[in-house]
């Protein structure tokens, strides 16, 4: 038997736990700010914003996270086609170029955050892009496939390993979920 590219204990894991824990706190966040605008409390609005980011775009990137990843029964790990595939192919000469100058860049993040696969939307182009923390991808830039790079997202299967995991979630990518995203 072959072992998974991600365990079922770190899903498991990191959907139980830690996204409910964004999307509960992000809620409670939300009553908080809510009420802080009823009395016009300006001091606690600033001050609960860092919160309703964080939990905001912890929900937001693990639910694409949770869309991006597919058991290879169900096409996990099939390579992308079509606009995608030639966008891919357009930017970085070949997937597998791509999948190494993005490893490179999820490497690179120091501590906790992101990597993404993301398209400009000013000239839909695609491209690299980290995030430090639960920082979502907004503004110019649509997020089409997101790598989580935290060490809940690996460490229990991986330990210090931080390579092996990210060189192992792309047997796993869903990637006909990225081509639904890219307009």
């Amino acid at each position: 038997m072959t072992t998974p590219a991600i365990s079922g204990k770190i899903m498991e894991l990191h959907h139980k736990n830690h996204h409910n824990t964004y999307v509960t706190s992000f809620n409670n966040f939300s009553e908080q700010i809510a009420e802080a605008k009823q009395k016009n409390d300006i001091a606690a609005q600033i001050a609960l914003q860092p919160l309703i980011n964080f939990h905001g775009g912890g929900h937001i990137n693990h639910t694409l996270f949770w869309e991006n990843l597919a058991p290879t029964s169900q096409g996990g790990g099939e390579p992308p086609t079509g606009a995608l595939a030639s966008a891919i192919n357009d930017s970085y000469g070949s997937l597998d170029a791509f999948k190494e100058k993005f490893n490179t860049a999820l490497a690179g993040i120091q501590g906790s955050g992101w990597a993404w696969l993301v398209q400009d939307t000013q000239t839909g182009k695609v491209g690299i892009k980290t995030y430090a923390n639960q920082d979502p991808v907004v503004g110019q830039f649509r997020p089409i496939l997101g790598v989580d790079a935290w060490e809940h997202a690996y460490y229990l299967q991986y330990q210090n390993r931080k390579a092996e995991y990210f060189k192992a979630i792309w047997d796993v990518i869903n990637w006909k979920a990225a081509e639904q995203r890219l307009k």
